[in-house]
């Protein structure tokens, strides 16, 4: 297939609060400006195709797919049947072909990559979806599958153009003994509705039937939900209508983790995060509840002129962030790099850092929720401390704080009771497995640490200096 450097709009799921975050990426890496979505947790990206291998490689995005058409104020009818004459007849008038050269583009990406593995997607990526059990195999090679869609589109394209009348019965007809000779075997797709707004008359699975039907009617598919070739995507918010030929399977968060723990950080929530902290040359950066270190490998992997060190008080957690590490260090070797990465792994009691004071550029970290770890009881106790030995560690009137919680009302609280070490910055707020979180920004300022006696909330504790060095 020619690779011709056609114009063509990428749409990408982010996560939620980090739209802005990884629109400035696309403009840093690609030159290329993007749209933020009214619909939050979505950008549009307008590009041409010679950078769609550039667009995987992106760190903020998590799923993509190539627009069809988008509709910024389309008006559905007020009934069900109405909506559903609709769909049958947006299916025959939509611009598929573009969009279909840019899926076969992707396949042959996808292909020298060597990702040809399809995985189911996940229960939560589902909204609505219209499909028919099928048991016949899928072809192992996408470029199998482009013959059929050459036909697809030269149909399609003498439906547009009708410059000369001929029977579409007819051509279907020859369409069809023409796959019979050749053997080639038709595609099969699926629909995925995604929806939002309550004054719909329909369901995402209305939705996602009825165009189905109507897709599968055009292009004489087969739907199958599983095994499929062609996700078309149907993208639904209020009035904006918006749609898609997916170009993933699998999420692109899921690059660097091998060995995945009951909290595991999306990588693409840890890349914003760190994108908030704007590492610099020679800045050292801790993440002291690293679990299984999402946010120090997704920094080393971007910013290795940086120093990271991590640590967790849990030795099982450390145990998968070193086994996560490894698999990263034989994928560079399997790639022909012998350097290693600017990244150390501790055990460590995190009230308590075995680090000089004031020697800290920023520290970075997915705090517990107090839902599947930790309790929000002990969160009164915890945060607090751990805030006050953040700002032992860091340096003074420079150093900045990036933290992630849930549990909003103790971590302001602890926050509060600080003494003037921190000042809030600003806050990111974001969906965290279908929790509200924020994401907090905080600068140490310049009041001196003084080690001493202190009263928290009502817990005395006295805070002691553990280094490894004279401070």
């Amino acid at each position: 297939m020619q690779e011709l450097d056609e114009a063509v709009t990428i749409g990408a799921t982010v996560p939620t609060g980090f739209e802005h975050t990884a629109a400035e990426e696309v403009q840093e890496k690609l030159e290329a400006t993007a749209r933020v979505s009214k619909n939050r947790g979505r950008i549009y990206l307008d590009i041409t195709t010679d950078k769609l291998f550039k667009v995987h490689q992106l760190k903020s995005l998590d799923n993509l797919f190539v627009v069809v058409k988008d509709y910024d104020d389309y008006q559905f009818k007020t009934t069900k049947e109405e909506v559903q004459l609709d769909w049958q007849e947006l299916a025959t008038k939509l611009p598929w072909t573009n969009a279909l050269e840019v899926w076969k583009l992707n396949n042959s990406i996808k292909k020298r990559k060597g990702r040809q593995k399809r995985t189911n997607p996940t229960k939560s990526d589902q909204c609505g979806n219209f499909s028919t059990k099928s048991t016949d195999t899928v072809p192992s090679d996408p470029e199998e599958l482009w013959v059929d869609l050459e036909s697809l589109e030269v149909k399609e394209n003498q439906r547009d153009v009708s410059s000369q009348p001929e029977d579409d019965s007819e051509e279907e007809k020859h369409s069809e003994i023409q796959d019979q000779e050749s053997g080639v075997t038709p595609l099969k797709f699926r629909v995925t509705c995604n929806r939002a707004g309550d004054k719909h008359c329909f369901t995402s699975n209305d939705a996602a039937r009825d165009f189905g039907g109507a897709v599968q009617e055009f292009f004489q598919w087969k739907a199958d939900m599983t095994k499929f070739d062609v996700e078309v995507l149907l993208n639904i918010h209020n009035n904006e209508v918006v749609v898609g030929l997916a170009l993933t399977v699998e999420s692109l968060h899921r690059r660097n983790i091998s060995h995945f723990g009951p909290t595991t950080l999306r990588s693409t929530l840890a890349y914003g995060m760190l994108r908030l902290c704007k590492p610099q040359v020679s800045d050292v950066i801790v993440d002291p509840m690293c679990g299984t270190g999402a946010i120090p490998l997704e920094g080393v992997m971007e910013w290795q002129n940086s120093f990271f060190l991590a640590g967790d008080n849990n030795g099982t957690a450390v145990s998968r962030s070193v086994n996560n590490i490894k698999h990263i260090l034989k994928r560079t070797h399997d790639r022909g790099s012998s350097s290693g990465l600017p990244l150390d792994v501790v055990q460590w009691d995190l009230c308590n850092l075995p680090m000089r004071s004031s020697s800290v550029d920023i520290i970075i970290t997915d705090m517990p929720f107090g839902k599947r770890m930790g309790s929000k009881k002990k969160n009164w106790e915890l945060y607090p401390l751990c805030l006050r030995e953040m700002a032992r560690v860091c340096k003074p009137g420079t150093a900045k704080a990036v933290l992630l919680t849930q549990d909003k009302k103790c971590f302001l609280k602890a926050l509060s009771q600080m003494e003037g070490l921190w000042r809030k910055s600003h806050t990111v707020w974001v969906n965290v497995g279908g929790l509200h979180a924020g994401v907090f920004v905080l600068k140490r300022t310049a009041v001196v640490f003084v080690m001493g006696t202190v009263v928290l909330m009502g817990l005395q504790c006295m805070c002691t200096k553990r280094s490894l060095g004279p401070s």
